[in-house]
């Protein structure tokens, strides 16, 4: 099975990209359900309730399906082990993050029955909560909705 729709590669660009930069891609962007924001805490409940509620604002995942919330929770949990290198925690550590992200919905495969899978994605700052004090950082999660 061949890929035709790398959502994670998309997931990536829309939360590192500008509008403008974003251009380009405008045409693989149309076959999938995507959404933007801005999350920024000490907090990981908070940078997690952030983009859960992005995700249904927007209509990418379905509030009434557990299948896609649970989907959605893991592919944010593996992006943020990417911001936080491992270990997932920020105030409790005295780290702050300030990110943007990224939540691509579609249908990676060819083959009809690999079914829909989500990617998330965060890119932005992480460090010791005074401003200057931080560095870039990325994180990405994929995983199947079912």
């Amino acid at each position: 099975m061949t890929q035709k729709i790398q959502i994670g590669k998309l997931a990536m660009l829309i939360a590192s990209l500008t509008p403008d930069e974003l251009e380009p891609f405008s045409q693989q962007l149309e076959d999938v359900d995507y959404c933007q924001g801005k999350t920024g805490s000490m907090s990981m409940q908070k940078v997690i309730s952030a983009v859960e509620t992005s995700a249904k604002r927007n209509n990418i995942i379905s509030e009434e399906l557990y299948r896609e919330t649970h989907a959605l929770y893991h592919a944010i949990l593996e992006a943020l082990e990417g911001v936080m290198r491992g270990q997932i925690g920020a105030g409790d550590m005295m780290r702050t993050v300030g990110l943007r992200f990224a939540i691509v919905r579609g249908s990676p495969y060819e083959h009809f029955d690999e079914g829909e899978w989500i990617a998330v994605a965060f890119y932005g700052t992480i460090g010791a909560p005074v401003k200057g004090l931080e560095h870039e950082t990325f994180g990405l999660g994929i995983n199947h909705i079912g």
